[in-house]
């Protein structure tokens, strides 16, 4: 069909620009719009796993982060109150730090970088409908920010405008492997509480943590059960503190440091898988798959995704595939690499205690640097949840445990 762009991308965050940067470099003509203004705040868990940190040095945007003072996170450690596992991902690239930057400086590099590729970027840009002829979706009709009404078409429309997605309502699509939200979470920004690694403290019903960001702050996350979350809501701050009591060294650490911002959180956070695709439209990021954000997974699973959309996108508007067959293994490619991670975050994030059999596997590999960094790369999303806790690595830390406690 003729028209002004080949494909129009619905929201400009961590799954939206990069897609459309990739769809431009490509050479595809792209309009990119988003409702918000760059630089501007999201709620979001802010880490970026090693996977996703190598998808910015792919894109050759790595330097320009780390030159905005975004500190590397080279360690992560998991406090389970008896003991704790500390270690590395280690994923295979070289690719070993993790960042944790401001969303209000990840989102304009992103945004920056799509416009640089040659992308058209509209902000304070509302969509307000889509264009559809019988069943085939066209293009979007929306409104500026001073009220005028604007219409644009495209063989493609993308979604990448988050769980709530006007995309992903409009077009009906199905979602499936939903479960409710599991989990609240809340976080906030510290001075004077220096970390250089990801600290994470696993309690029964209560799960925290913190992480170096930029200007020499730390953002402390607190997370509890979704059923708590209309009493604690009364008083965030004094729950988030009363939660750190269950390590006690920790929230001494925090007493002495200063809150500079209000708490930001929601128990909005539900679980799902959505049909990612369907004629003249597709969704990628939040908006096509979200889970609880206790693995903090989703800016890297968007960046993934984002190569794989432009990728799936290409070969259609190449002629080297249908736009149905791009998209179906689109989406089986998706939900192969996403479904482990996906389970095992439900699975943390119900808050319970460990199983005896994880405490067993816990107490364990405790100690062991290789099982350590494998734990550590299943919680990076660099290690198979499958091939860590399959039976033949387990037991095979099991045996060297007892080897070493025989010695």
């Amino acid at each position: 069909m003729s028209g002004a762009y080949d494909a129009i991308v619905v929201g400009a965050r961590c799954a939206g620009s990069p897609t459309a940067m990739l769809l431009a470099r490509k050479g595809y003509r792209v309009l990119a719009v988003d409702r918000a203004t760059f630089p501007s705040d999201t709620m979001s868990t802010h880490i970026i796993h090693p996977r996703g940190v190598a998808a910015l040095a792919r894109w050759g945007l790595l330097e320009r982060l780390q030159a905005t003072g975004c500190p590397p996170i080279a360690t992560y450690a998991f406090d389970f109150g008896p003991l704790t596992i500390s270690g590395s991902p280690r994923p295979p690239g070289g690719m070993h730090d993790a960042l944790c930057p401001r969303r209000i400086v990840l989102d304009e590099l992103l945004a920056a970088a799509a416009v640089e590729a040659g992308v058209e970027l509209r902000e304070g840009f509302v969509v307000d409908e889509l264009l559809v002829d019988g069943d085939r979706v066209r293009g979007v009709r929306g409104h500026t920010r001073d009220g005028a009404t604007v219409t644009e078409r495209a063989p493609i429309v993308i979604g990448a405008d988050g769980r709530r997605s006007f995309v992903a309502k409009a077009v009906r699509a199905a979602s499936y492997r939903e479960l409710p939200a599991l989990s609240a979470g809340y976080y906030s920004y510290w001075s004077g509480l220096p970390t250089d690694r990801f600290e994470a403290y696993i309690r029964p019903e209560r799960a925290f943590g913190i992480a170096p960001t930029h200007d020499d702050l730390t953002i402390l996350i607190v997370n509890w059960p979704r059923a708590e979350f209309e009493a604690n809501r009364k008083d965030v701050a004094g729950n988030c503190l009363a939660a750190l009591e269950l390590a006690p060294e920790f929230a001494e650490r925090v007493r002495g440091a200063t809150r500079e911002t209000r708490y930001v959180g929601t128990a909005d956070l539900p679980n799902f898988f959505r049909q990612p695709s369907g004629p003249g439209w597709a969704l990628v990021g939040d908006a096509g798959y979200h889970k609880d954000p206790m693995t903090a997974q989703g800016i890297s699973d968007a960046f993934r995704d984002a190569e794989a959309m432009a990728d799936a996108i290409d070969d259609a508007l190449a002629g080297h595939a249908s736009m149905s067959e791009a998209m179906a293994d689109y989406q089986r490619t998706r939900d192969e690499s996403a479904l482990p991670i996906f389970e095992l975050t439900c699975e943390f994030a119900t808050l319970a205690p460990p199983p005896p059999e994880m405490q067993q596997l816990l107490g364990a590999m405790h100690r062991n640097r290789e099982a350590m960094d494998g734990f550590v790369g299943v919680m990076a999303g660099s290690v198979s949840p499958a091939a860590f806790f399959g039976p033949q690595n387990t037991e095979r830390i099991m045996a060297e445990a007892t080897a070493g406690a025989s010695a």
